[in-house]
């Protein structure tokens, strides 16, 4: 019987982030460089078989987000089969950086800031 993948939008993610809930960022070194949300863990995908343990959501089931959403479903359906309640952020950092939510951003070549 196939997983059963949550959902949620940025508004939701959002809301449980304040309660709690803890977002973890599955995309890949450079993309997370380029552009992540300033509470999100990063544990990329290409690492998760050695690491998908240090993904805990707390009391609320982890959140997962990638580059537009289709990575994190994949890797919500692996913590889920491994017993790590997880949902998946709709639409990833896409949707993320479009509902004006804060992003932290690579500073290379910006003189005076730091990362």
């Amino acid at each position: 019987m196939p997983i059963e993948i949550t959902e949620v939008d940025v508004a939701e993610a959002r809301r449980r982030l304040e309660s709690g809930a803890r977002l973890f960022d599955v995309r890949e070194q450079g993309e997370w460089d380029e552009v992540h949300a300033p509470e999100a863990t990063l544990v990329p995908m290409s690492e998760l078989v050695n690491r998908w343990q240090e993904i805990d959501g707390g009391d609320e089931p982890a959140i997962i987000v990638c580059h537009s959403g289709a990575r994190s479903s994949r890797v919500v359906a692996a913590l889920e089969q491994s017993g790590v309640s997880a949902v998946n952020l709709t639409g990833g950092m896409v949707a993320w950086e479009q509902s004006g939510a804060p992003v932290v951003r690579d500073a290379q070549g910006e003189p005076g800031h730091e990362h």
